[in-house]
C-alpha cells in the first residue's frame, strides 16, 4: 500500500506510519510539500505568456516583493491579462502535476483598504521568504534565453571574412594574350559598345 500526504510535516508521516505498524500494516508514505522551490518557480514562470511573466517579474525584481499597481499598468496597460494568466497558473500546474493541490498563489493582489467595495487592486505582493526562490528562477530563464547556440563538433559555423586582393586589376584596355599591341584586338569596351548598338536598333525597331 503507497499513502501520498500532501501538505504534512514528516513528524505527521512518521506518527502514520507508527500507527499502521500497531496494526501490522506495511505503509510507504510519501510527503509532498506545497511550497514553492527554485524549480517549481521556474516552471511557473515559464508557463506564463509574456504579460505575465513581465508582472511577475516586476513584483519580484522591481518591487522586491511588493509593486503599486499604477506602476505595473504603465509598463503593462491594462492587468486584466497578466493577473488573469498568473491567477490561472497555478490550477494548472496542479494538473499537471507540477505542484500539489494546495499550493498558494505567489502572487497575489493587494485591495485597498480604506475602499475595500472598489474593485481596482492597488498594489501586487509576494511572501518574503518566496522573493528569493523566485529571482533565482528568473536568473535560469534569462541566463538559458542569452545563451549561445551551440556549433556541430564545436566547429564554428561563422563565415570566413573574404581574403583582400593582394593583384593588379584587370584593365577593360589591356591586350588579350596571343595579341601585339599594334594587332587589331577586341576590346572589351568595344564589345559593350556592339552590344548597346544591337540592343538600341532592335529597341527602335519595335516602337516602329
Amino acid at each position: 500500500m503507497r499513502i501520498v500526504i500532501e501538505g504534512a510535516t514528516e513528524e505527521f508521516a512518521e506518527k502514520v506510519v507508527a500507527l499502521a505498524a500497531r496494526h501490522q500494516a506495511e505503509l510507504s508514505v510519501t510527503t509532498v510539500r506545497p511550497g514553492w522551490t527554485v524549480d517549481r518557480a521556474e516552471r511557473y514562470l515559464r508557463s506564463l505568456p509574456a504579460g505575465g511573466r513581465r508582472m511577475a517579474e516586476m513584483v519580484v525584481v522591481d518591487g522586491d516583493g511588493y509593486i503599486d499597481a499604477d506602476r505595473l499598468r504603465r509598463a503593462l496597460g491594462k492587468l486584466n491579462g497578466p493577473s488573469n494568466a498568473l491567477t490561472r497558473a497555478v490550477p494548472r500546474g496542479v494538473r499537471k502535476g507540477w505542484w500539489p493541490e494546495g499550493t498558494p498563489a505567489p502572487i497575489t493582489p493587494v485591495s485597498n483598504p480604506d475602499n475595500p467595495s472598489w474593485h481596482q487592486n492597488i498594489a501586487y505582493r509576494m511572501d518574503e521568504e518566496l522573493v528569493p526562490a523566485f529571482r533565482q528562477a528568473l536568473t535560469r530563464i534569462h541566463r538559458s534565453a542569452t545563451a549561445a547556440p551551440a556549433t556541430d563538433r564545436g566547429v564554428s559555423t561563422a563565415a570566413e571574412p573574404t581574403a583582400p586582393w593582394s593583384e593588379e586589376a584587370p584593365s577593360a584596355f589591356a591586350v588579350p594574350p596571343g595579341w601585339d599591341a599594334g594587332d587589331d584586338a577586341p576590346r572589351a569596351l568595344d564589345l559593350l559598345d556592339e552590344k548597346g548598338a544591337g540592343a538600341g536598333s532592335g529597341s527602335n525597331s519595335e516602337q516602329e
